[in-house]
């Protein structure tokens, strides 16, 4: 059924539309022939032009349009797409994880931003010591949902590169200290 004219998309019908243009694009591109390769250069080209008018949208608009255009989802990830976004992606990133903290806190670990090399983001991640599986850890959970994060914020970095280290378990100070007599 089509939208009424004006009529904004949600959220998820962005999604389910965005997914069925990579099940269409997957389609012509396992497809051989002349029409093939022409239905792909004119999903190309039509990109290309939109990229040009996004452009162009944030050439006039002023710092504060820009981004609150930047932190629209969609928008953010179109900005990207086209080598547009007003933010750098370590930045992005940054606040992917800074984002991620609470909750990775209420896990009993913590988990905080390290920086770039190249295009391969550094986050250092703690789980916690001394509480086994009962604090629910998730160390690979944790790890898989930063990364995810990281990327989803900042596609064009190419991996995330966690740098692991386990707190130390918690040690009453008074059992250091104490000494049995003989």
């Amino acid at each position: 059924m089509a939208e009424a004219p004006g009529a904004r998309l949600a959220d998820p019908d962005v999604e389910a539309r965005l997914g069925r243009l990579d099940e269409l694009l997957e389609g012509l591109e396992s497809a051989p022939g002349p029409t093939t390769r022409s239905a792909t250069e004119a999903v190309a080209l039509l990109t290309e032009v939109y990229g040009e008018a996004l452009a162009r949208v944030m050439d006039h608009a002023d710092e504060r349009v820009a981004e609150r255009l930047a932190e629209d989802e969609l928008l953010g990830h179109l900005l990207v797409l086209h080598d547009i976004h007003p933010e750098p992606a370590e930045r992005r990133a940054a606040r992917a994880v800074e984002r991620l903290r609470p909750a990775v806190q209420e896990r009993g670990g913590d988990v905080e931003w390290a920086g770039v090399e190249g295009q391969v983001a550094r986050v250092r991640l703690t789980t916690g010591g001394g509480c086994g599986s009962g604090c629910g850890g998730g160390g690979d959970e944790v790890t898989d949902a930063v990364r995810a994060a990281v990327l989803a914020a900042a596609p064009e970095l190419t991996s995330v590169e966690p740098l692991t280290e386990t707190a130390p378990a918690f040690v009453p100070l008074t059992t250091l200290t104490h000494r049995v007599a003989p």
